[in-house]
């Protein structure tokens, strides 16, 4: 195999790959030649940075739709954009997702809602609009961002784990709908990540212990054995495996890539 050029002539979609772990994705994906669409949030200045880191890791066919994943209208004009834009779209990456701290009885309804329509739902609507397409051509990869929440609970966290707990559920399933159709559909499960989502978590424990930020770090990597970050550029490396015509066979698994909390 020619890792450089594996995926060349494929069209992915990225969602959430404004920053972060989605950066490291779309990055990975659009080095081994694959066309990309990105989608996030955030100020101009800042996404357009991302676009261009994004069109040197590749061939420069790179594309953006800020479509609110909270709104299923906006996710399935962003699957009919990024196939008219791409030519064809054989890779989804449902990574977009958000988080809220609190207890289960103050934890606020708008907030469990927006919650589970970014990190659930939208991920139903882009997979729906998505597949027949897929169908069509007998080729097709589908990842999705599930997070090691999605393999165990954790305190103050019931909408994130619900709705990660939920990407697997609708992972296995849409694996065994397509399994015969020449398309996969796989779960990865990260462990901490050093992004916009934990940064905020990593401040109330510098706060509460009154640490620094370095060594509230370590505190929150107490629990994750290995003692440090996973890199989204080793997200991105397990991403570019499940799309390539090598892991065919691997569907409807949930990967950890942890630093071994799953093996606890």
């Amino acid at each position: 195999m020619n890792a450089a050029a594996n995926l060349k002539g494929k069209g992915a979609l990225v969602t959430g790959s404004t920053s972060g772990m989605g950066l490291g994705i779309a990055k990975a994906l659009a080095a081994r030649g694959a066309a990309v669409t990105m989608n996030g949030f955030g100020e101009a200045a800042a996404i357009e940075r991302a676009l261009d880191e994004i069109k040197a890791a590749g061939d420069g066919r790179v594309f953006f739709d800020g479509a609110d994943l909270r709104h299923p209208s906006e996710v399935a004009r962003m699957v009919e954009q990024a196939e008219r834009n791409m030519g064809a779209l054989d890779i989804l990456v449902n990574n977009a997702g958000i988080q809220h701290v609190a207890r289960v009885e103050e934890f606020p309804p708008e907030r469990w809602d927006a919650l589970i329509a970014v990190n659930l739902t939208a991920a139903f609507h882009a997979i729906r609009a998505a597949v027949p397409a897929m169908r069509k051509r007998g080729w097709g990869r589908i990842v999705n961002n599930a997070s090691a929440s999605g393999l165990h609970g954790a305190p103050n966290k019931s909408a994130y784990c619900a709705s990660k707990f939920g990407i697997i559920g609708l992972t296995k399933a849409v694996a065994l709908e397509t399994a015969e159709a020449g398309i996969t559909c796989n779960a990865i499960c990260p462990g901490w990540v050093l992004s916009g989502m934990s940064r905020p978590q990593i401040e109330v424990i510098a706060q509460r212990e009154g640490v620094s930020f370095d060594q509230a770090s370590r505190i929150l990597l107490a629990g994750q054995p290995n003692r440090r970050f996973v890199a989204p550029d080793e997200i991105g490396a397990l991403v570019v495996y499940l799309c390539s015509d090598e892991a065919s066979p691997v569907t409807g698994a949930a990967l950890s890539i942890d630093g071994g909390i799953s093996a606890r």
